[in-house]
């Protein structure tokens, strides 16, 4: 019996439609083939989410062919063909001796893939600066080919998000509100760090508005006295009266994310972190009032950072970057000085977290779209620094 094709998340004519703009920047830079390693990447041309990505793999669009073709571990191929919108005859197994086999890899696989469809020899896109160094000279001395270096080309492409793709991360938001007001209900003195995540995650893959979570992205719980981390998870202390909780975390549908941040405290929080609450809202309702199609994300982050210093503080970190497919995606940074031009449908994560030394922490932010009139929030829960009776 061979498995079913699983209910496309997209229509083939949208994937049809990020071929074409990828295959648009592979004629501007004279590539043939382009060969895809970056699992977001590879989500947003073929609708694959498996987690095969720990072993080689590769995605190979060629300018002549309408469809993609996908060269993965054979233990991983029915994946592909359950979850791609490409023909069955697209998704190629590589055998298992090419695991941990110290003179070739899967990497091998896709060359020859290349060799047969007689590419080797002509120019080839890589995303070389995700690649090992000897897996990019693997390609250059057995295809004797140039080697393009295409970092990035398809992230950027995917910047600008259809439609379709903004609907996915509203019920993505969704997700992320329903984690966070369930955060508010079982945050309570006595409950274990632990037991109290549980409880969140459980949300995140039940989903909200009939639909559930597909995946789990990343789920940060940093607690008092730990509340100046940004990037931990729960520990198996229990709350007490007086504790601080930073979250951050995201619903996920079908890979998409919209990220949520915001703090909690059992009883009142102190002044600074009330203070640093306000200053920083404002400065995230003037980042979103000056995230209008045509400025730029310095713009953004310097409206921000205007607002936040009225209020007696700075934020060292960036004040935000571009999300979708698999949470970051690696090009424009919500910084002064990054000079990109927003673009309507772009999405950004305003990542607002301040830690300020050894001893203090606050978080909130919002997932939002570029907008003529400025940044549309996903997320819809209520700006505030959430206080939990004891």
């Amino acid at each position: 019996m061979t498995i079913p094709k699983a209910a496309q998340v997209f229509p083939r004519s949208e994937y049809l439609r990020r071929l074409s703009s990828v295959k648009s920047e592979m004629e501007r830079r004279e590539i043939e083939a382009l060969v895809l390693t970056v699992p977001a990447n590879i989500t947003y041309l073929s609708g694959y989410t498996s987690k095969s990505g720990y072993v080689p793999q590769g995605l190979v669009v060629s300018i002549d062919d309408e469809e993609p073709t996908f060269i993965t571990r054979l233990m991983d191929a029915p994946a592909a063909l359950h979850q791609m919108f490409v023909d069955r005859s697209r998704v190629i197994g590589y055998p298992e001796a090419l695991i941990a086999n110290p003179d070739r890899d899967g990497y091998d696989a896709i060359i020859d893939f290349l060799l047969d469809k007689g590419i080797g020899r002509k120019n080839i896109g890589l995303e070389t600066k995700f690649l090992p160094a000897v897996t990019v000279e693997k390609f250059r001395s057995r295809l004797d080919a140039k080697v393009v270096d295409c970092t990035n080309a398809v992230t950027w492409i995917r910047g600008v998000k259809s439609d379709l793709e903004i609907a996915m991360m509203r019920e993505a938001a969704a997700i992320s509100d329903a984690g966070m007001l369930k955060a508010k209900e079982v945050i309570r003195p006595g409950v274990r760090e632990a037991d109290a995540s549980a409880e969140i995650i459980a949300t995140l893959v039940r989903g909200a508005n009939g639909r559930p979570g597909t995946d789990l992205a990343g789920f940060f719980l940093c607690a008092t006295p730990r509340t100046s981390t940004c990037h931990i998870r729960w520990t198996e202390d229990v709350l007490q009266e007086g504790s601080q909780i930073n979250l951050e975390f995201s619903g996920v549908r079908h890979g998409y994310t919209s990220p949520l941040m915001r703090t909690m405290s059992i009883g009142k929080p102190s002044d600074q972190v009330r203070r640093l609450h306000e200053g920083e809202v404002a400065g995230l309702e003037a980042a979103l009032d000056a995230a209008k199609t045509g400025t730029t994300c310095s713009d953004v982050a310097a409206a921000f950072n205007a607002a936040l210093k009225k209020h007696g503080f700075v934020k060292e970190s960036r004040c935000g970057y571009a999300v979708g497919i698999d949470w970051t995606e690696p090009t424009a940074s919500l910084k002064e000085g990054d000079m990109t031009v927003l673009k309507p449908n772009m999405t950004f994560h305003l990542m607002l977290g301040n830690w300020i030394g050894e001893d203090v922490g606050y978080v909130i932010s919002e997932t939002f779209r570029v907008t003529d009139a400025g940044g549309e929030s996903f997320t819809k829960l209520p700006r505030e620094l959430f206080e939990i009776s004891a």
